[in-house]
């Protein structure tokens, strides 16, 4: 009898453990505390793996750096005498500078003639084409010629005014991460702004200057990444695994996107104005800028799936402890697979919405769909879509792996399931900008 009840005993006791070994089993969640630290031999292998990268990025941008004399000068907006000012459209002009047709571009050029009331208060007449529609209270910039033409107008039309409505827009979106993402928006914030001054300090200088476009893709990529995810998630091993991650996806991508610009003879000199940089720039390689645009262009999309992935491998640890590595990985991947799937159409529809006008004019033309698909302005883009997406997949497989591979085991986990028995972690993770259950 005795017997009978220790091997019932024995046999709930395997269930229980089997069920602990599940995501979604009951007595796995109740172990289920925060991740506990990665041990230190683990730091130290991730360490190591992320030095060479970190080392390499500064050798590059050392190498890479272009000399201020090696970068083209920058080119006058306007010619000298004239200048660039601000107005306010108040009303259409009347009388002979209305229709004055002494303009030399085109007889049609004054019709649209207008009133603007500048900067001191004074008023005086704009050329502007009929196609822009000024509406009185419209915030414009005007080109003054007046010292080359004799005309009543003397006054151009350039562009609108949009420095308000971007202003509130910037302003609305920060205040919006601020709000939601507290800490972690901020430090993204952060990183977004080192980004920004390294391509304006670095990146489009050396290629203005003629470096080697791909050295200098590499560079930017995996010194944005290094500043923007330790930023934005914190030093910790889980950024460190999606780190990994993407910089292989990176060098996927750099590497499929070179043989890909090659083969399919992609110049880089599809649109207007890319045809006349190397007027103002010589030194420019425009197939190596499409290369470097080809991988700048992966690394936000590669960022987001490989932190994803990095933390759903942490959060199924803390459910289920004792689920062995191959478990984690699976699941994992079943949340990677969804994110590919959805990935794939949304890089596909960010195109048709950033190109939508190029598109329309290419349905226009009388011609077969294949050569619609293989016309140089498209096939850029074509090329520039498939290559991110397959150096994003294969980048998930990788990242997961990887944390897979790194995550503390259950053992570890189990022995600090003494934090919460509900698997809480008891500082908000929204209230600081790192948890210390994923400090490496």
């Amino acid at each position: 009898m005795t017997t009978d009840v220790g091997s019932r005993r024995g046999a709930r006791h395997a269930r229980t453990t089997e069920l602990s070994t599940l995501p979604d089993g009951g007595h796995g969640h109740g172990h289920g505390g925060p991740v506990p630290p990665a041990p230190w031999r683990t730091r130290i292998v991730l360490a190591l793996l992320v030095l060479p990268a970190l080392v390499a990025t500064g050798l590059g941008l050392w190498q890479l750096w272009p000399a201020a004399a090696g970068v083209p000068d920058r080119v006058p907006v306007v010619v000298e005498g004239s200048e660039l000012v601000s107005a306010t459209v108040v009303g259409p002009l009347e009388g002979e500078a209305a229709g004055d047709a002494s303009w030399p571009t085109s007889e049609d050029s004054t019709i649209g003639n207008v009133q603007i009331r500048l900067a001191d208060g004074s008023t005086s007449g704009m050329q502007a084409e009929p196609r822009f529609e000024l509406e009185p209270g419209d915030p414009v910039i005007a080109l003054y010629i007046g010292d080359f033409a004799e005309t009543p107008v003397p006054y151009v039309f350039m562009d609108y005014e949009r420095e308000v409505p971007l202003g509130i827009l910037a302003v609305a979106y920060v205040l919006v991460v601020l709000l939601v993402a507290r800490w972690r928006g901020l430090a993204a914030l952060v990183g977004l702004a080192v980004a920004f001054a390294v391509f304006v300090g670095f990146t489009f200088p050396a290629l203005l200057s003629g470096e080697n476009a791909m050295g200098v893709a590499l560079v930017t990529s995996s010194a944005v990444m290094l500043a923007v995810l330790y930023l934005a998630h914190g030093l910790t091993a889980r950024t460190t695994v999606a780190l990994l991650g993407t910089l292989a996806g990176l060098a996927l991508t750099a590497g499929i996107g070179a043989w890909a610009t090659g083969a399919a003879q992609i110049t880089g000199a599809s649109e207007e104005i890319a045809q006349n940089l190397p007027t103002i720039a010589p030194g420019v390689d425009l197939r190596g800028i499409a290369l470097c645009g080809l991988v700048l262009a992966g690394m936000g999309v590669l960022n987001d799936v490989t932190i994803t992935q990095a933390s759903a491998v942490w959060e199924l640890r803390a459910l289920a402890p004792l689920a062995p590595r191959r478990m984690l990985f699976a699941r994992a991947m079943r949340i990677g697979r969804d994110h590919i799937a959805s990935t794939v159409y949304t890089i596909a529809f960010a195109y048709v919405g950033a190109a939508l006008p190029l598109l329309l004019t290419v349905w226009l033309l009388d011609q077969t769909p294949m050569m619609t698909l293989t016309s140089g302005e498209i096939a850029e883009e074509i090329v520039r879509t498939l290559v991110g997406s397959i150096g994003l997949v294969l980048a998930i497989p990788i990242t997961t792996a990887i944390a897979a591979v790194t995550v503390p085991t259950g053992a570890a986990l189990a022995a600090s399931a003494g934090v919460g028995h509900d698997g809480a972690d008891p500082t908000p993770e929204d209230d600081v900008p790192t948890r210390p259950d994923e400090r490496v």
